[in-house]
This record gives structure tokens, sequence and C-alpha cells, in this order.
């Protein structure tokens, strides 16, 4: 897996991701969440203000089965012995919810480590590509990108601008080539050359379905030929915005391919960053990365509890 406990990505820059997701969640916090907080302060339980936080939920995106599951953990903790602060309750929940405190890091034992990036165009792929390129060669790895998207002559020419700006190679081929053998050829690239990390960029749509699935497919077939147990990660880029309709993105990524973990992208240009919690609950597929803007720094591990605390602060 890619966040093991070796190499933190973290480092110093930990001591501003409350801050940097307080600023980034400032539509969502005013639009829905504070609602929620101002709720449970002012209740002396959850049933006189359960309707109304049922609706704020929903309506953040955080949808029907987890927001049943929320409010049902709530009525239990407090309905139990002593006296509990309704609005610390919550926020120990969806921390719960959303994976509790593990701090995510890279394993660098296996080189190169191969990252496929997966999500349908326009959620932010490629930009997210490069700023975890970006955050790894910070941390003194070296970092090989291939452009298999080959279906947008764009995506090829954005993915060598981003590259260079970063410094990584590209590995690429002419528009319409094989997608597989542009991946075979940046892990190969890798291996001979002791790279640590090939990140794969990937099309996110073909003429249907089916066949973006199955050129995925194919993709990790072939570089599991090449570096035993490639991919490693395969990280499904979503975008906030899109609320509700990232969710069923994300469960047919996860049936189709095997995602295992998610980056939410955009969350500063949403009123309902609820989007982030049922994708966890439902899925079962952790948050991996979180990204606000289209600055190379824009893009963070993903915090239970500081996201929590920056939506109902």
């Amino acid at each position: 897996m890619l966040w093991k406990h070796t190499i933190h990505i973290q480092g110093s820059e930990n001591m501003s991701l409350l801050g940097f997701l307080r600023t980034g969640l400032t539509k969502s916090r005013n639009a829905f969440f504070r609602k929620i907080g101002e709720l449970l302060k002012g209740s002396k339980g959850i049933d006189e203000v359960r309707e109304d936080l049922e609706e704020t939920l929903i309506l953040a995106d955080v949808g029907v089965v987890t927001t049943e599951k929320i409010l049902s953990e709530l009525e239990n903790r407090l309905n139990g012995a002593g006296e509990k602060d309704p609005l610390e309750e919550l926020k120990d929940i969806l921390v719960d919810i959303l994976g509790g405190e593990d701090v995510p890091d890279i394993d660098t034992c296996i080189r190169p480590y191969v990252i496929s990036v997966v999500g349908v165009n326009g959620t932010g792929k490629t930009t997210t590509i490069a700023k975890l390129a970006h955050m790894l060669i910070r941390k003194g790895k070296k970092v090989v990108l291939a452009a298999a998207d080959t279906f947008r002559a764009a995506a090829i020419e954005q993915l060598k601008i981003w590259g260079e700006r970063v410094g990584a190679t590209v590995i690429a081929h002419d528009l319409g080539a094989d997608a597989g053998a542009v991946a075979y050829d940046a892990v190969n690239h890798a291996r001979a050359r002791g790279k640590d990390v090939v990140i794969i960029d990937t099309a996110g749509r073909l003429h249907t379905k089916h066949n973006l699935m199955e050129e995925l497919k194919k993709i990790h077939r072939v570089v599991g030929k090449v570096v035993n147990g490639a991919p490693h990660e395969v990280l499904l880029v979503i975008d906030a915005t899109t609320g509700q309709n990232g969710l069923m993105q994300a469960r047919v990524f996860k049936d189709e391919v095997g995602v295992t973990g998610v980056v939410v992208t955009k969350l500063d240009g949403t009123a309902k960053g609820g989007i982030v919690i049922p994708i966890r609950y439902e899925l079962g597929v952790p948050i991996k990365l979180v990204g606000f803007g289209e600055g190379l720094e824009d893009l963070k591990p993903f915090s239970p509890r500081d996201y929590v605390e920056a939506l109902l602060s």
C-alpha cells in the first residue's frame, strides 16, 4: 500500500493543515455545517433538532444512508449515561467514519512504486498528478510521469508542461498510441534508472464505460508484469463539485479497477463538502488526499480530525 509508516509526506506542513482546510472549506462551513453546530449547541438532546439535522446533512451531500448512520449513532451516544456535548459527540462520530487518526505516509521499500491515477475527465486528474509529484519530489523522491491518456493531445502536452515545472521525467508516445505501452515504458524506465515512483495519468473517457474500464485493466496488467504487485496504489480523483455523482463514479471505479484511495479535488469550489463522508462510509475506500485551488501546494494528505474540525469549528 502507498501509505505506510516509513516516510512522512506531511512533515512540517502538518502544522498548517487545519488552517488550510478551514480556508478551503469556508463555503461548506458557512452554507451547512455552521448550522449543524448551532443546532447542536442550542439543544438539550437530538430529538428536538433531528429533523433539521437530517435535512441539513442531506443538503450538504452527506447522503441519506450515511446521514441515518450518523444520527442513529448520535442518538445512541447522547442517550447513554452522563452529560455529553452533542457537537463533540458528532465530531467524534464523523472522525470515526472518516477513518480515525492514521497519518498517510509513503512506503518506498518498493522501487519503483507504481501509482495509477484514474477518474473521469474534468476532475482535475492531471493537475492532481503534478501536485502529487511535486509533493514527493520535495521529499527527495525521483518521480516518473506516464502520459497514458493518449486519446487527448492536450492531456499529453499538459503533463509534459507540469513534468518540466516540477522536475519529473515524463514518458509519452504519440497521440492515439497504446496506453499500456506508455505505462510499460515508464515503469521500465524507472526501474532501469533507479527512480522511486511512477505516476500514471490515464484516460477519463472512451467511447463507452466498458471500453474505459477495459483500457484501465489492461494498463494495470501490463505494469504488473514489469513490477510485482503494480500498480501498488489506484487513486481515484473526484471533483467535489459533482456531489452525489462523484459517489456514483467512485462506486463504478471501485468495482471495476480496485480503487485503493480517493483524492477529492475542488473542495473550495463547493458548499457541499459533506460528499467526503459518504464516499468513505458507503464505499469503504479511504480518502487519501484533498485538493483546493490550482497551486502546486494546494494538495494535502487527508486528516479526518482536521477535516471535521474545519467543518464544524
